[in-house]
């Protein structure tokens, strides 16, 4: 099945740092493809995989599940360790979901974790019959494009499969357990306006995991998928210098190249 146009997987060969960018649940690597590239420019060696059975039509996500999803990006994850001396691992939604999971399950081969509208549970009465209700229907409305910003669509699914939402819930129930094995550094960016992850999400994480090196930022003029939105820039920026505080070699790496370019 082709792919939508824009949902490529991104990587780039850079420095002795790392970072391994996951997008969310029906979602694509569009959705921070931008993140990833602003992170590339300064010289990181920067992973953005497609999650299996996103990208292309809903029916292909709704054979896939929660163990699916994480495989891509544990790969994704040793691959890097392979060939760089340290690795941060960001995640929007569901993303920051898979990122707190591999924290979790590699606790050296993570170096820090930097997470956006992270997701923990699904929440309603229509989570709680979702293992009856998906036999009987096949998809809900798509959760796509929350964005304040005009003009800046996320390509996503226009419809949630429910197979792949009765995984999603389970992978929340498996990554919410493992939240107190959590202890990497982490810096957390929430938007108080979400339609799609209430911030009780990200204040049950902050609350759960054991890190004790905690940067949380809140993205007043951002929905959802604050990396295509007004604070898109602050995310990078926030980003980065995270990163550049735990790992100076990333900041001096790109000082020098920046000094390089313009000599």
């Amino acid at each position: 099945m082709p792919l939508l146009p824009g949902a490529e997987p991104f990587r780039h060969e850079g420095g002795e740092v790392g970072v391994l960018v996951c997008h969310g649940f029906t979602g694509s690597p569009q959705s921070v493809r931008p993140w990833a590239e602003y992170l590339a420019g300064r010289g990181l060696t920067v992973s953005l995989p497609l999650l299996p059975g996103h990208g292309t039509r809903w029916q292909d996500m709704q054979v896939t599940g929660w163990q699916d999803w994480y495989a891509e990006v544990d790969r994704e994850l040793r691959a890097l360790r392979e060939r760089c001396a340290e690795v941060f691992v960001c995640g929007l939604s569901m993303g920051g979901t898979l990122a707190l999971r591999l924290a979790a399950e590699h606790p050296a081969g993570v170096r820090g974790l930097v997470l956006v509208n992270p997701g923990n549970k699904l929440h309603g009465p229509a989570a709680r019959t979702l293992p009856v209700t998906r036999h009987l229907v096949r998809t809900a409305k798509g959760i796509a494009s929350d964005i304040a910003k005009p003009g800046s669509p996320e390509i996503g699914y226009d419809r949630v499969p429910l197979h792949a939402a009765h995984s999603l819930r389970r992978l929340f129930q498996v990554v919410d357990a493992q939240l107190p094995r959590v202890t990497q550094p982490l810096l957390l960016m929430h938007s108080p306006e979400d339609h799609v992850v209430p911030p009780v999400d990200s204040a049950r994480i902050l609350g759960r995991v054991s890190s004790r090196d905690v940067t949380e930022r809140l993205l007043e003029r951002s929905y959802h998928v604050a990396t295509l939105d007004y604070d898109a820039d602050f995310v990078f920026e926030e980003t980065y210098a995270f990163i550049g505080r735990l790992a100076p070699s990333a900041a001096e790496r790109a000082g020098k190249e920046g000094t390089a370019a313009s000599g």
